[in-house]
Parts: structure tokens; C-alpha cells; sequence
């Protein structure tokens, strides 16, 4: 999988590098030559030495196999894997069924191509097609072999409020493992690898993009052997995972979005976005237009009433912002995080008259209304708990692992599923609610249930995310007029996965331009920006105490789905202008935000300077944002090169009135202004027609 070649050049190849084996030096066959065989599915224990994409357990304790191509069929369309999110659309996918030598199990490896996507989706489907139970124990979504190269790789880390920063590290012999353990995709390390030839960089090089379609615990592999070939591979993450296969049935593996790109890391980035938003995301959402969102988190906390939350409505509708999303405190006891998940009541005491009261509010003022949920949790304060204790991930006689003072729901469990469709449904079934948040504030842990049994306990985890989709699905699908936003404590499920069912995400719950910088840099790496939630805060700035002017703040939040994270009824007047008139200005940018390509041009990570600029598919419009992240006095071009116009269209930059090529652009780019620390600038660049 790599850059097109001819159907001859195939043929070739297939002859030159595709045989089982080569002869030792001594002319004799052997198995053990096995050990550098390039293969779609590593087998175990049969002389293959590599890590294996498949491990499988008998009733004797034997795992040895050697998957051997049985047959195939190529099929129109795309493969719909049970329960899981999946590529909406393709053109062709190739079904190649492998037989293992030992016994009676069979792998159907799946390849999904577009003619006009880059990205070719890979799963499988893993069958015990014997009559006695076996143990899934390793069950990845692909294998994919890579002849030797300097190869580097670039992984996506993080943490709470500093997620997905990219980083590059060169791939020396053995095996390099990025993961996630806890049951979610994680703040830590996102569910996304890329190779990079040497040489590779943004615009141009060699570079191979591995994405996970998954939002639990995940693992991606890359081994570089004796001889420096590189096997990558990925899928459930296989630490204390073991599956029971009884006869007949099939496990089916998540999807894996791989992309290939020869020109850089911005190529790459593109591709995935267009396929995230044209095959992942729901149709309905995915290029409908965003609202304007203001939500009250940072402006009242759990402290509200119906008075604060009109000030913010009242003042909102002023300026011409869509949506009022009432964060959490809504529902139960819950003056804290200490009580109240799972009890998806109005608390009429702090909201009087209920949420009409506020809904007819925003509709009074034009507005729609937005509210957030916590489906997930349970607190163990709170009616539910009391009621059903046994909701709760925890074994009994020992004490759970308590995260945010909150336990999460045992959704392995279709009861506790159906009572949490219920309570979520009853709420949007009688409320006139255009918008949700759906959050989810801590990591698995305790991974156990009551409902498995003792020799299941290895199914746990990804039974888990298997009920937390057909929580999504169930209600997602069922209003589907409401507009989701996930949210998992800011970014720790920002994953493809998620995007299937919620069209965008919080990205962080660190809302600080310059920080945000870096956030959404990484973000695009592997993510459209229409997936991202931006939202303007107020300063100085709750997570880093910063303090950023209003048009710096708006820029960035620009670049993603915009909106507002703070009082607006407390703003001066002149802020207050300063947020319509960037309501104003992101409404004509709103179908590049969704639809555009986006280029990096300036790197947070790696200078003083931030800049990203979207352009519309027919190269008629951009839209650059820029700004200074910290002062550094003469470290950087005077000059911006601005990439992705057409080098053969002529533009005028609105800002400034100069009229350029798109060649010269390129070549020579424009003068960069001298920025002030945290200060921005926005262009808008429309394409001159000639006469």
C-alpha cells in the first residue's frame, strides 16, 4: 500500500516479493525463514517470531497457527462490522478468507477502496468455525508490512488540558507499543500513528497514516526486525483481553482508517478530514451548519438560577449568537460534583418553572436551546445508587476507584442500558432541545460486572464501549434533529469512533488561545476542523490564568466549530461588540470551516508563530488566522508563504488590498506582520476574475 503503480508493476511485485518463504543459505526450505515473510494477518508460534495480529486459544491449551488464503470475492460497498462505528461509504471492498492450519479457525480479512479517497479502510472478521469453544486472547484490525526505510514515528500524547501534541521519534529495532488502557481512547495518547520517510515533513515526503475507528482501550504496534522490516498493526488492545468463542461465532474487529500521502503530513491530514466528514461522520451533521453556541460552564459553574441564566440569554441574543447550552447542575442534587449523576430530573428548586422556563426564554430571544448530559455515571449520592447499587462498575466486598466522586455505569448491562435511554429520551422527548452535550468525566477502572462470568472478565472492556455505542446509537438515532457534541473531560474520547455518532467534539477543556493553539494543531492532524469545538473563554483564563486579547482569542477559536465559554452579560461594551462582530465574521467562513481544506503554515511546537488557513475546494476563497504564541525577536522569516492556492488563479487579500498570484504567493508569500506576543491577524482572500 503506497504511492499507484500499474497493474503490470503489481504483477511483478506480487511474483518478486509476495512468495511464503525464500530458501536458507544452505538451499533448504524452512519454516523458520518465515520470520521475515511479509503478511496481512502475523499467525503464532509457527515461525513467525514477529508479534501476531491473531492469537487464538483451544480447549488443549495450544495456540501455534498459520493462517493460509482460502479464497476471496471483491463486493460493492462497504462492510458493516456489529456494533461498531464504521465507514459509511465506499466503493469496493475485498473480502480475502484465511484458513488456519491448526485449526478451525477462519479470519476474513477486508479491504475497503474509494476511487476518490486516499484512505483505505481495513477489519476483519474472526470466526470459530469448529464445534468447541475457543479463546480469542489477540484480536487486531490489521497488519500492515513495510520494506526496510529510516522510518519515524509520529504519535499524538497528551494529558487533561494539553492534548494531542505531536511527536516524532525514530524507530530503532523491536517493537515501539502507543496505547490507552483505560477503557477510553485517552487524553494520553490518541488512537492514531504515522510513518514518516526521513525527510518528510509538512509539504512534502513519504507518509503513512494508521487510525483507529475505536473509542476504547487500543493498541498500535510497529517492529522493526533484524533484516528492518516494518510490521505496524493495531487494534482492541490485547493486555488482559480474552474473548470466549463459542462455536459458530464470529468476533468482529474495529475499523482501521489507513491513508497514504507523497506530499507530507499536510496531505494527510486533508485526506483524513474528508474522509472523516464525507464516510464517518452522520450524514444528517456533517455539513449542516454549526450554531453559535454559548454555553455557561466557566460563567456560573454549579452556581445558577433563572436570573443569571437570562442575563446570559438576553445579552447573547443581542449579538447574534444561535444557541444557550445549560451546562451541568441542572438535574437532581447537584450544587457539586459530589451528587446527583444518574438522577436526570429537574431540579426545580435552582430552575424555577423546569427547563421550559429557559427554553421559552431563548425562544422569546430567538434563541435555541442546548443541555448537557453525564449518561455514563452514576453518583453514588444520588437516587439511582440507591436504588440499584448494583449499576455500578465495582466488585462486590471491595471499594471502587472513584474519579470526579463518580462511579461509571456498568453498560455491559442492556438494563442499565434501557434505564439510561429512558431517562436521557424522557428528558429530550418533552423539551424543545436542539442541542446536547455529552460528556463523560473519568476513566474506566474496577473492570469487572456481576453479569459476566468468572472466565469473562477479559471481555470487560470492550463489551463496555460495545454498550456505550448502542447507547449512542439508540439515541442519537432517535432524535435526530438534536445536534450531539461530545465531550469526555475535554478531549479523552476525541477519536473517529466517537465521530460516527457526534458530529464534533470539545476538543479541551483548556479554552486558552495560545494553549488552544497547540491543541488544534494536533488535532488536524488526523481530524477535520468542523470536528472540533472552539470556544472564546474569559480572561484571565480559568485553566492557565492567561490573559489574551479578545481578538486573539476569536481567531483561534475560529478555526473549529466557534462559540462562547463565559458571562457574556458581565463583557464591557466594547467586548460586546467585539462578539458580534466575530459572529458576523465567522458566518462567512462557516462552509470552509466545514468543507475547506486546511494548511498548516506556521508550527506552535516549533517556532513563535501559529497559522492555519482554510481554502475552498475550488480554490476561490481562503481564510487565514494567525498569531503570536511568544516572543522571540528575530528567530523567523519575515515572509509568510502562503500554500494551497492556484498557482494559476490571481487574489486580493481583503485585509490589506494587495491583488498576487497564487504562484507568487507560494514562492514568495507575503510580509508577516510583526506581531506583539498573543496578538493576531485574519485574512480573507478572494479569488480576482479576470474580465
Amino acid at each position: 500500500y503506497g504511492s499507484k503503480i500499474s497493474e503490470s508493476d503489481a504483477v511483478w511485485l506480487a511474483g518478486r516479493i509476495g512468495k511464503a518463504y525464500q530458501p536458507d543459505c544452505e538451499g533448504n526450505n524452512t519454516d523458520l525463514d518465515i520470520d521475515n515473510m511479509p503478511s496481512e494477518c502475523g499467525f503464532a508460534y509457527r515461525g513467525d517470531f514477529r508479534e501476531p495480529t491473531v492469537v487464538t486459544e483451544r480447549a488443549d491449551g495450544a495456540s501455534m497457527s498459520r493462517y493460509l488464503y482460502a479464497s476471496h470475492k471483491i463486493s460493492e460497498g462497504v462492510f458493516e462490522p456489529a456494533g461498531l462505528p464504521h465507514a459509511r461509504r465506499g466503493d469496493k471492498t475485498l473480502y480475502v478468507t484465511l484458513r488456519d492450519g491448526f485449526s478451525d479457525t477462519e479470519i476474513v480479512l477486508y479491504y475497503t477502496v474509494s476511487d476518490d479517497s486516499d484512505v483505505l479502510v481495513r477489519g476483519s472478521v474472526i470466526k470459530n468455525a469448529g464445534k468447541t469453544a475457543l479463546k480469542l486472547k489477540k484480536a487486531f484490525s490489521f497488519c500492515t508490512e513495510l520494506f526496510a526505510a529510516d522510518w519515524k514515528l509520529l504519535k499524538l500524547e497528551g494529558n487533561w488540558v494539553a492534548e494531542r501534541s505531536p511527536e516524532i521519534t525514530d524507530l530503532g529495532h523491536g517493537v515501539t507499543k502507543i496505547q490507552s488502557l483505560r477503557g477510553a481512547s485517552s487524553h494520553q495518547m490518541n488512537p492514531f500513528a504515522a510513518l514518516l520517510r526521513d525527510g518528510a515533513d509538512e509539504f512534502s515526503g513519504e507518509c503513512y497514516g494508521f487510525q483507529l475507528i475505536y473509542s476504547g482501550s487500543w493498541a498500535i504496534t510497529a517492529e522493526r526486525n533484524n533484516i528492518n522490516q516494518l510490521r505496524i498493526q493495531g487494534g482492541v488492545n490485547d493486555f488482559g483481553f480474552c474473548w470466549k468463542l463459542g462455536a459458530g461465532e464470529s468476533f468482529h474487529t474495529p475499523q482501521a482508517a489507513l491513508c497514504y500521502s507523497s506530499e507530507g503530513m499536510g496531505k494527510l491530514s486533508r485526506e483524513y478530514a474528508d474522509f472523516i466528514r464525507e464516510r464517518i461522520m452522520p450524514p444528517a451533521h456533517a455539513f449542516s451548519t454549526r450554531p453559535i453556541v454559548v454555553n455557561n460552564w466557566e460563567a456560573t459553574y454549579f452556581d445558577f438560577n433563572n436570573e443569571k441564566l437570562f442575563a446570559i440569554i438576553d445579552e447573547s441574543a443581542k449579538l447574534g449568537i444561535d444557541t444557550f447550552v445549560l451546562d451541568d447542575g441542572w438535574f437532581g442534587v447537584r450544587d457539586s460534583d459530589r451528587s446527583g449523576l444518574g438522577d436526570w430530573v429537574v431540579n426545580e428548586k435552582k430552575l424555577k418553572g423546569g427547563l421550559k422556563a429557559v427554553i421559552d426564554r431563548c425562544k422569546s430571544k430567538g434563541m435555541k436551546f442546548g443541555l448537557w448530559f453525564e449518561p455514563e455515571m452514576i453518583s453514588p449520592d444520588s437516587d439511582l445508587y440507591r436504588a440499584h447499587p448494583d449499576y455500578a462498575i465495582c466488585k462486590k466486598g471491595t471499594t471502587p476507584v472513584y474519579g470526579r466522586h463518580q462511579l461509571c455505569l456498568d453498560l455491559t448491562r442492556k438494563e442499565v442500558r434501557d434505564c439510561v435511554v429512558e431517562a436521557v429520551s424522557k428528558v429530550l422527548r418533552e423539551n424543545e432541545i436542539s442541542y446536547v452535550k455529552w460528556d463523560y468525566n473519568r476513566d474506566l477502572a474496577d473492570m469487572y460486572s456481576e453479569s459476566l462470568p468468572a472466565d469473562g472478565m477479559g471481555e470487560f472492556t470492550h463489551r463496555y464501549m460495545l454498550g456505550a455505542y448502542d447507547l449512542f446509537e439508540r439515541i442519537t438515532s432517535a432524535f435526530l434533529n438534536i445536534l450531539f457534541e461530545g465531550c469526555a473531560g475535554g478531549g479523552r474520547r476525541f477519536d473517529a469512533g466517537m465521530l460516527y455518532y457526534f458530529p464534533h467534539i470539545w476538543t479541551s477543556d483548556n479554552a486558552d488561545a495560545v494553549e488552544r493553539t497547540r491543541i488544534q494543531y494536533g488535532t488536524s492532524y488526523c481530524y477535520p476542523l468542523s470536528a472540533m469545538s472552539c470556544h472564546v473563554s474569559v480572561c484571565p483564563n480559568h485553566q492557565t490564568g492567561r490573559t489574551v486579547s479578545f481578538d486573539t482569542r476569536g481567531a483561534v477559536a475560529s478555526l473549529g466549530s466557534t462559540g462562547y465559554e463565559l458571562d457574556i452579560s458581565k463583557l464591557s461594551e466594547q467586548e460586546k461588540q467585539k462578539v458580534k462582530e466575530q459572529v458576523e465574521s465567522y458566518k462567512k467562513i462557516a462552509d470552509l470551516v466545514l468543507g475547506g481544506d486546511l494548511y498548516r503554515l506556521c508550527d506552535p511546537f516549533e517556532g513563535d508563530r501559529f497559522c492555519e488557513m482554510i481554502v475552498s475546494k475550488d480554490k476561490t476563497r481562503a481564510y487565514l488566522a494567525g498569531t503570536r504564541t511568544k516572543y522571540l525577536p528575530r528567530r523567523n522569516s519575515s515572509h509568510l508563504r502562503i500554500y494551497g492556492l492556484d498557482e494559476n488563479k490571481t487574489y486580493k487579500i481583503t485585509e490589506t488590498g494587495d491583488v498576487v498570484s497564487g504562484k507568487v504567493l507560494a514562492a514568495a508569500g507575503i510580509p508577516f506582520r510583526e506581531l506583539r506576543e498573543y496578538e493576531s491577524f485574519v485574512y480573507h482572500i478572494e479569488e480576482v476574475k479576470k474580465k
